[in-house]
């Protein structure tokens, strides 16, 4: 275990896409990449040089016993504008590809965001020989409209466009011809984010096959592909071999179940080749969604391979564990005085004037009520707005169903957790659906898609005790009400279970004038 140190400095930027002013870390968008190893503590200083507050958050790090880190403002104080603030925390028993991005109003439109590795330690095998390179890959939708104007649009109480302007690879579209240069014969890894807004993209290397081998910090079953589905706020990791001949080939990301279809590319530049080699995309129409649920049921955990720790990820009898819970969230959009709002299972989440998180530290009345949202959607009811908090004690193991009965796809994430996608369906939901669960080997993520008029399904245990943030990740519906936070309880206040509040946690709302030692 070691201690990674690492200063980062946010600033405002006039980026070359459209001209649109970006978000910068250390100058770069996206900004510098995090490496660390399994258990390394990461101490990172971020200096707010904006004009508002800001906040960083960390997609699929399961800041275990933490929750004041997870960069929420359900959890923490945002950044003041000339001020900074040092995270520190454990990627305790992880491995894998993750992201980190500004969790605050849309600030995530216009860039902020970076990518996170955790390797694993040397004495851990990993399934697959080591690869003679790694790229990372950010993708997503993109606005010409900066996050100010799109934070506007929002709070008119309008929709923002379904369909982008764009869509970007490392914070660049198709007027760059950016290269990745590879030997023939060699295999390399690409770890691919989708960390947009709100468009489901298809990713795919033209010419060349990928294996999936980890997704969301689990190694998986070793299955090729042609192209992948890699919906809002999902990671994949592939390997991919260099046996074609030498070459330009494309790297594409493409939009999916949009009625307009943009797409951006990379090169991918075998060495010593001089020429684009014109092959024809094998990624499904933009609306099959058939051909993704396929894609997505086949996906599976690598039950003989080691994950963190040298044990077998089979070892977690996920499917063997009695249920002590049963949630079904269910999405909805209506107008509220007028004004668009989204909501899970009928209650709309407005933020409090204080991160809930401190006021449950210190005990502050009226900012939050367990219990206001409920377990199942109610029938016939208006939906209403409320500071939705969700309870739940410490080490209980839920079944949570994601009803969607709209026609769009959708994703949810769960701070502080993974999950076993055990059920992906159309139609209703209902026990008889537990049929048709994985109870052997569902790929345990952070983050699951919910496709038009059907259902998902996932297992987890709430061994991590804190304030969680379950939300979709379509950023606008997120800020418009589609979230909620669970509050994970244990009666004891100890370190075993929960560390303490941290000694430089900024300190805003009603919790203002309280002491870090109340």
């Amino acid at each position: 275990m070691a201690t990674c140190f690492l200063c980062v400095c946010i600033d405002h930027a006039y980026i070359c896409i459209y001209n649109t002013q970006g978000i910068l870390i250390n100058g770069q968008f996206p900004g510098p990449e995090i490496r660390s190893l399994t258990n390394d503590n990461l101490v990172i200083t971020v200096h707010n040089d904006l004009d508002e507050p800001f906040l960083l958050s960390w997609n699929g790090v399961h800041m275990r016993k933490n929750s004041y880190q997870d960069g929420v403002f359900g959890t923490t104080c945002p950044i003041p504008p000339g001020k900074n603030y040092t995270y520190n925390f454990q990627v305790k028993d992880q491995i894998g590809s993750y992201f980190y991005f500004p969790s605050l109003a849309v600030q995530k439109a216009v860039g902020g965001y970076g990518s996170l590795r955790i390797y694993s330690l040397p004495d851990i095998p990993v399934p697959f020989p080591e690869p003679a390179g790694e790229f990372t890959l950010l993708i997503g939708d993109w606005y010409r409209r900066d996050h100010k104007t799109l934070k506007a649009i929002l709070d008119k109480g309008r929709k923002l466009p379904t369909v982008p302007d764009g869509v970007l690879i490392n914070g660049q579209g198709l007027s760059y011809v950016s290269f990745l240069t590879v030997d023939r014969g060699k295999t390399y890894r690409f770890r691919i984010s989708n960390v947009g807004l709100q468009t489901s993209l298809n990713f795919e290397i033209l010419g060349h096959q990928l294996k999936l081998i980890e997704v969301e910090g689990t190694h998986t079953v070793q299955s090729m592909y042609t192209s992948l589905d890699i919906h809002v706020g999902q990671t994949y990791s592939v390997l991919v071999t260099m046996d074609q001949p030498p070459h330009n080939y494309s790297i594409v990301a493409s939009t999916r179940f949009i009625h307009v279809q943009h797409t951006t590319g990379y090169n991918l530049h075998y060495s010593n080749s001089k020429f684009l080699k014109v092959v024809p995309p094998r990624r499904p129409e933009p609306d099959d969604v058939e051909w993704s649920i396929k894609q997505a049921q086949s996906i599976r955990t690598n039950l003989t391979a080691s994950g963190p720790r040298a044990n077998p990820q089979g070892d977690n009898h996920y499917g063997k564990m009695k249920i002590s819970r049963t949630l079904i969230l269910e999405s909805s959009a209506a107008l509220v005085n007028r004004k668009q709002r989204y909501a899970i299972n009928g209650v709309s989440f407005v933020p409090s004037d204080t991160p809930l998180k401190l006021a449950d530290y210190f005990k502050i009345k009226d900012v939050f009520k367990v219990g206001s949202i409920p377990d199942k959607p109610r029938r016939g009811g208006r939906m209403r707005l409320d500071t939705a908090v969700m309870g739940a004690q410490h080490n209980a193991f839920l079944e949570i169903v994601f009803q969607n009965r709209e026609k769009i796809v959708q994703s949810y994430h769960l701070d502080g957790y993974n999950f076993w996608d055990v059920g992906i369906s159309k139609g209703t939901w209902s026990q008889a659906s537990r049929r048709e669960y994985n109870l052997k080997d569902a790929v345990s993520r952070s983050t699951t898609q919910v496709y038009p008029e059907s259902w998902t399904a996932v297992y987890v245990a709430l061994d991590n005790v804190g304030m969680w943030n379950l939300r979709s990740q379509f950023w606008a519906r997120q800020y418009l009400g589609q979230q909620f936070y669970l509050r994970v309880y244990s009666p004891v206040r100890s370190p075993k279970d929960e560390y303490p509040l941290p000694k430089n946690a900024l300190l805003c709302g009603r919790a203002s004038n309280r002491s870090h030692h109340s």
